[in-house]
């Protein structure tokens, strides 16, 4: 369903990006932002999982300008070896490549931003910080915390773990406390519930998660 393009930023500096589109007329733009551990399978079958719904989806390499081509597996090593990578970006300029994403998203009408881990972050400051879009999904971004006083300009939805040994339960009250309008579900269960690759999905969790995402973009982009 889906292939590899490049996507050029605001800089010049182009990115690869997975692409899937919908069989029919797209209801609108997606942009799917990965974990620490690259657009791997599971981002790229999560970008495919939005095309089948009737989104265009743009999953952009956000760490192109520091490693191509990563595609880390979930384990000790591929968590040693994406919190490396992270650790190494320069988060203005990964915006470039992620407002370059919302861009190229743009062409199916109005564009929604999921991310995953860190990429739930990413959402979290793209919804405050970037034009282009009409709706944001977190899901578990621990720097969400550290960065709750941005203010976003669109409407966010936000998804936690309650065994969430990473992201403090009171800091996401925190978060709630600060932003009454966004909505904050909690889930039985841990750090990267939703990925179906990992030792800590919960199928349940995960199932549920994903109906509100899609409900909330129905609602906000189309």
């Amino acid at each position: 369903m889906g292939e590899w393009i490049d996507l050029a930023a605001s800089d010049g500096f182009k990115a690869k990006a997975w692409k899937a589109a919908p069989q029919g007329a797209p209801r609108g733009g997606i942009v799917v932002i990965q974990e620490i551990f690259g657009v791997n399978h599971h981002i790229r079958s999560v970008t495919d999982r939005f095309a089948a719904a009737g989104y265009l989806a743009i999953a952009p390499g956000i760490f192109d300008r520091v490693e191509r081509n990563v595609e880390l597996n979930y384990d000790q090593t591929g968590v040693t070896q994406g919190r490396g990578i992270s650790g190494k970006l320069d988060r203005d300029k990964l915006l470039l490549d992620v407002a370059a994403a919302i861009a190229a998203a743009g062409a199916a009408g109005k564009v929604g931003i999921v991310g995953f881990c860190l990429g739930g972050s990413v959402a979290w400051r793209a919804a405050a910080e970037l034009s282009g879009l009409s709706a944001a999904v977190g899901y578990y971004g621990g720097q969400i915390i550290a960065n709750k006083d941005l203010r976003p300009q669109v409407p966010v939805l936000l998804h936690f773990g309650e065994k969430d040994e990473h992201i403090p339960l009171v800091g996401v009250k925190e978060v709630q406390a600060l932003h009454p309008d966004v909505p904050i579900y909690l889930y039985p269960a841990g750090h990267g519930f939703h990925c179906d690759e990992r030792a800590s999905f919960d199928k349940d969790s995960a199932k549920l998660a994903w109906e509100r995402s899609l409900e909330f973009f129905a609602k906000h982009v189309g």
